[in-house]
């Protein structure tokens, strides 16, 4: 039987296209309303607070640029014409995952990264309804969320940025925490659960506290999870079938192609295969090396067909990993666009 996850993605909110992926539906976009930035605040004036129930009352209403003008607040006028050009892209699309597609191939514009978050973050949820392994769905958060990384005896442990920076500041302990913090007192570490198979079960009542760490080292599990997930999400959105797996080094002669999951795994390969000599504190970074093959070369632009893609995730300097999904999408040598 499987079970419930992600319930903060707001899946639940949404319908399911033919197509098997994501309608955007009224009450999905009341939730973006219901942002604190959205909501009215006691200085806002008398046609923002109409222009809000208004919205509430019909999402996909027409709002023109006469109307805006009418906000006192300018900071009240850029956020509706951020949030209202983001819902026109997705209500114009046949599903979530057909806009995001756009939305990385023309240029995200104004839409703020928490958005483009939010949108893999569902399309995730949908794509890996019913998966059973709680490693690959740990692995999928890397996707939508930044992860803070920890290198001890050549093992690799992803851990939630968002949730060591709260951790780090109430030591576990909520508002009583930062009141410590706040008062100079250094309230007591608490150290999260890496994921393994003793503790697995636990992380489906845990999932949307995000507080478990994935060991993402060569050979480990949590690794190969990461690679299904990627196959996963290319055969979604272009239904594509590629086979991914762990590498420790690059030999091959013949490289023709290469996609950097992250920005800096992106200008760390870019130096490689251009033969430059990458400095090793760059070289350091790097976590992880992929290699990556289409199951059917006729899915391939023709002058690389039948041959391996090399992929790569770094950390920055900060010792963050940043992936960026669309990196896949965007850069695998596909023969056509998907049609998701």
């Amino acid at each position: 039987m499987s079970r419930d996850f992600w319930i903060s993605s707001g899946h639940h909110l949404m319908d399911r296209t033919e197509g098997g992926g994501l309608a955007v539906t009224p009450d999905f976009l009341k939730a973006y309303l219901a942002r604190p930035e959205m909501a009215p605040v006691p200085e806002s004036c008398a046609n923002e607070r109409q222009l809000y129930r208004d919205l509430l009352a019909d999402p996909l209403m027409q709002v023109d640029k006469a109307r805006l003008a009418t906000l006192a607040d300018p900071d009240g006028r850029e956020n509706y014409e951020v949030l209202l050009g983001f819902r026109d892209h997705l209500a114009a699309q046949p599903s979530l995952e057909a806009g995001y597609l756009s939305l990385m191939r023309k240029g995200v514009g104004r839409v703020p990264r928490l958005f483009l978050d939010q949108m893999v973050h569902l399309i995730l949820r949908n794509m890996l309804d019913g998966e059973t392994d709680p490693f690959k769905l740990r692995a999928a958060e890397c996707l939508f969320r930044e992860q803070k990384v920890s290198i001890s005896e050549g093992g690799i442990l992803l851990a939630d940025e968002e949730t060591v920076e709260h951790r780090s500041k109430t030591g576990g302990f909520g508002g009583l925490g930062q009141l410590l913090a706040e008062s100079g007192t250094k309230p007591r570490a608490v150290d999260l659960d890496v994921l393994n198979e003793e503790n697995a079960d636990r992380y489906w009542e845990r999932s949307d506290q995000f507080d478990m760490v994935l060991d993402a080292s060569f050979t480990r599990p949590g690794l190969d999870a990461l690679c299904r997930v990627l196959e996963r999400w290319v055969w979604h959105f272009m239904q594509v079938k590629v086979a991914i797996q762990p590498v420790q080094t690059i030999r091959d002669e013949r490289w023709v192609w290469h996609v950097g999951l992250d920005a800096e795994a992106t200008k760390i390969l870019n130096a490689m295969w251009q033969g430059e000599e990458v400095p090793q504190a760059d070289l350091a970074r790097v976590l992880s090396l992929f290699r990556l093959e289409f199951a059917d070369p006729a899915d391939m632009a023709d002058h690389v067909a039948g041959r391996p893609v090399y992929l790569a995730m770094a950390m920055t300097h900060d010792r963050l990993l940043r992936l960026k999904p669309q990196n896949l999408l965007l850069g695998l040598p596909f023969a056509r666009e998907g049609v998701q």
